[in-house]
């Protein structure tokens, strides 16, 4: 990827990207949340969006810069605390492997029973993962969008190939890391560094609350705890506007322990 990054934003800049896509291409936003288009990610091409996480709106307060939109928050470490315990940890299962989301989400246990769990599944700190949570996976697929949220995790909205006949997304994310001294830290900042690594060597912008997509799909590789999302069982669910009506389950890969992009 030695070509250097440009970001355009004018109207015909968005509307030559736009008309060179394939008709009915899969994982793409809404034409009209297009703000910019960053070419020369490799083959890859960035569409920067006003998409986001309805739940982010008020995370950093009103009436947010557009340069605070673009960055998300400073820093790697994780500054949120839903279930930091969980979030923050690995489990120690054996590694499963799939090669395509929807294998992933089949295996799942139903959002509803999750939800329903008895004990509750806590939103504390120190809530820690459940039985149901203790799977390690790794995942062949491929990434559509993404965004960096307020407490710093990066949220990776990934699917199926793109030639599959029907769409199918879920949410795995690079956490915000725990302090140095944290059993997986070293794990977590090799993720984290390993796709903030793919898009810099190119001059590319790392995406911000609002969603960046990619064209086409990046394909990527997987490992990662699975988590399952309590602070969504009910209200606004996670994901971009655009695909989140193909996102069936509230589970994650969280934390992503290994990334490999392209």
């Amino acid at each position: 990827m030695s070509k250097t990054a440009s970001k355009q934003t004018s109207a015909r800049a968005i509307e030559a990207v736009m008309a060179s896509m394939p008709i009915n291409q899969v994982g793409m936003p809404s034409k009209d949340t297009i703000t910019g288009v960053t070419q020369g990610v490799g083959k890859y091409t960035i569409i920067h969006t006003r998409e986001m996480d309805v739940y982010e709106t008020g995370a950093m307060g009103p009436g947010l810069a557009p340069a605070v939109l673009a960055a998300g928050p400073p820093g790697d470490n994780f500054q949120g605390t839903a279930r930091k315990a969980a979030k923050l940890s690995i489990s120690a299962a054996a590694t499963e492997t799939f090669r395509d989301v929807k294998n992933l989400v089949a295996s799942l246990v139903a959002d509803g029973t999750m939800i329903a769990r008895k004990p509750k599944i806590l939103t504390t700190a120190t809530s820690k993962r459940v039985v149901e949570e203790e799977r390690n996976v790794h995942v062949t697929a491929f990434m559509y969008a993404a965004s960096r949220e307020a407490d710093n995790d990066f949220h990776l909205i990934i699917g199926r190939d793109p030639k599959e006949a029907s769409e199918m997304y879920m949410t795995m994310e690079l956490s915000g890391l725990p302090g140095a001294a944290a059993p997986s830290f070293p794990a977590l900042k090799a993720a984290r560094d390993a796709f903030k690594s793919f898009f810099t060597a190119t001059g590319a912008t790392l995406p911000g609350l609002t969603y960046d997509y990619y064209q086409p799909p990046i394909p990527v590789k997987i490992d990662g705890s699975l988590f399952f999302d309590m602070t969504h069982a009910s209200g606004s669910r996670p994901g971009p506007a655009s695909l989140k009506s193909r996102m069936p389950v509230i589970w994650e890969v969280h934390p992503v322990t290994k990334i490999v992009l392209g």
